[in-house]
């Protein structure tokens, strides 16, 4: 993979991929102005750093990442998590919140940068996809509480569990707001399915139908503005921007403040990477392309290092706005650039139109995208199938809840690393028995396909897992218990068809069986033993203390130990 990927696409790029980049490009960018205002106030930040912060490193990434429809810039998920750190006693005692935010983009840039540097690409797989869902329910939830009163034009309400405080605070809903809030959630409603059946009945091209339901943002945004103005409705609007570019700077560095921020910054870079590279693959996956893990984290790491040099926030790979850009018809990440350009020229030429825009359009754009994002009915199925993972799920939604949302990822990270330990120390084991008249071999505590095959002097035992200092003593106890449960056995034969690894306490472990089995005057003998495992066992002293032999498979071991074919 090459340091700058965009050089590979390019040498095959044709005049048709312009095409359709630019489109692509146009309509991404509509739909960026709103919501890069809308995250930028979200995390409680100015209008203007959801902007800057999709210029700059839509550019970086677009030379450096893997994937070539990805786009990049603020999303919900990391806004609520930089809204949240701002709020925390020891960031507001720094002072200038707005330079705590811009640290936080350029901090988890470098962690992602060093990432990068020590390949730890794969450490997306150590936050498991129920963890990652109960986090996301989580923040989406906390995204809802934080945006639903703007959509009345209230302040985020102070009440606790004092149910009459709600009944005085609900009073005082703006009439003009709410109604605003309506007109946007019913234009954002209909060019959602509505508009897709109606074009689809007169007949429309499949590109005019995602052209225009892809629309609705912008049409929401410009008729709630138009209304709010003609009727010089009282609504609180997001104010002025300040026009033209940001200057690039890096008068960040300030590593007493860099110190208080490093947990914050590591989670906000570890859950802008994981979503990133999760989206990423989604669409790798649909368009026979390949994701090369820690290149993501560089392009990752600079596009949010450029972000604070600009004046920006965190940025990651956004779903909405990739399915938007992909729906479009982006064929390369040159639809980013042409996405950046028409971005810095709204900054530079159409700052003051953007003042007039309702926060409540904002707020109702937000919470529209945001509330496919809850899913409860996720905890319910993955306790269904895995308790283990469903407990970590649901733990992590009440963690990000009712601890923070570090707090909550954390948590789910842990209970899914116990969850893991937990299966790996009690690892499934079978006790075999034949099938008549045929060579296979199946656990005869729940076969179903008639009477097995067994015998009264043979043990033939199965470890479905690695052997391992977590599990050797669970299996241990289990051939014991067998063992007393059938008190004629002369022969135990341990099946390792799913063993992959045995480590030095489990070879110790091994060795003390056969020692103990071999003064009852019990043959100890091994299975289908996979050749690295063999290779490692034969370092050892195991089979040339071995009371029994180490067969190909479990027939031959049946039929030389004298139990027939």
């Amino acid at each position: 993979m090459s340091f700058f990927p965009i050089l590979e696409w390019l040498r095959t790029y044709r005049r048709a991929d312009f095409s359709s980049d630019l489109f692509a490009g146009v309509v991404t960018a509509i739909l960026l102005v709103p919501q890069g205002i809308a995250l930028a106030l979200l995390a409680h930040l100015p209008p203007e750093f959801g902007l800057y912060s999709s210029i700059l490193p839509c550019l970086i990434y677009a030379v450096l990442g893997t994937s070539r429809t990805l786009s990049v810039s603020p999303i919900s998920i990391v806004a609520i998590m930089i809204a949240s750190t701002i709020a925390l006693p020891a960031v507001s005692q720094l002072g200038n919140p707005l330079q705590s935010a811009v640290i936080l983009s350029a901090e988890s840039g470098v962690i992602m940068l060093i990432m990068a540097m020590c390949r730890m690409g794969g450490l997306v797989n150590f936050i498991s996809q129920p963890v990652l869902t109960g986090f996301t329910s989580g923040a989406a939830l906390l995204i809802i509480q934080n945006q639903l009163p703007l959509t009345l034009g209230l302040k985020i309400p102070q009440c606790g569990f004092e149910w009459n405080c709600y009944e005085i605070y609900f009073q005082n809903t703006n009439s003009a707001t709410l109604f605003t809030s309506l007109i946007a959630l019913a234009i954002l409603l209909f060019f959602k399915a509505p508009l897709a059946v109606l074009l689809r009945e007169i007949g429309a091209s499949i590109t005019l139908i995602n052209a225009l339901t892809k629309c609705g943002v912008i049409v929401a945004v410009i008729s709630t503005t138009l209304i709010v103005l003609q009727g010089q409705l009282n609504v609180a609007v997001i104010g002025k921007i300040p026009a033209g570019l940001p200057m690039l700077r890096i008068d960040f560095i300030d590593f007493v403040k860099w110190k208080v921020l490093l947990p914050s910054a590591t989670f906000i870079a570890l859950i802008a990477y994981v979503n990133s590279i999760a989206i990423a693959k989604v669409m790798a996956n649909s368009h026979g392309e390949k994701i090369e893990p820690n290149q993501e984290l560089l392009a990752l790491g600079l596009a949010n290092f450029s972000a604070a040099m600009s004046g920006g926030m965190n940025v990651a790979g956004g779903f909405s706005q990739t399915m938007v850009n992909v729906a479009a018809g982006a064929r390369t990440q040159i639809a980013t650039v042409i996405t950046a350009l028409c971005l810095a020229i709204t900054v530079v030429f159409f700052s003051d139109s953007i003042q007039y825009i309702p926060k409540a359009v904002l707020a109702v754009i937000i919470l529209v995208a945001i509330v496919p994002l809850v899913k409860i009915k996720s905890v319910f199925h993955s306790l269904h199938y895995d308790k283990g993972d469903g407990i970590a799920e649901a733990m992590t939604l009440l963690g990000v809840l009712f601890l923070g949302l570090e707090e909550g990822l954390t948590l789910g990270i842990f209970l899914t690393f116990i969850s893991y330990l937990r299966k790996t120390s009690h690892p499934h084991i079978a006790v075999l028995g034949r099938i008549p008249n045929t060579p296979y071999f199946r656990n005869s505590k729940n076969h179903c396909m008639g009477d097995l095959e067994l015998w009264d002097d043979l043990l033939l035992v199965r470890i479905d897992e690695s052997i391992t200092f977590a599990n050797i003593n669970f299996i241990d106890d289990f051939i014991d218990a067998e063992l007393k449960a059938a008190p004629l056995v002369k022969h135990v034969v341990l099946v390792f068809t799913s063993v992959s690894d045995i480590d030095m306490t489990a070879l110790q472990a091994l060795e003390q069986l056969n020692l103990n089995l071999k003064k009852v005057g019990i043959s100890f003998n091994l299975a289908e033993v996979k050749h690295f495992v063999f290779v490692k066992l034969e370092r050892s002293h195991l089979f040339e203390q071995l009371s029994g032999e180490v067969f190909f498979d479990t027939q031959e071991a049946v039929s030389k130990l004298g139990f027939g074919h």
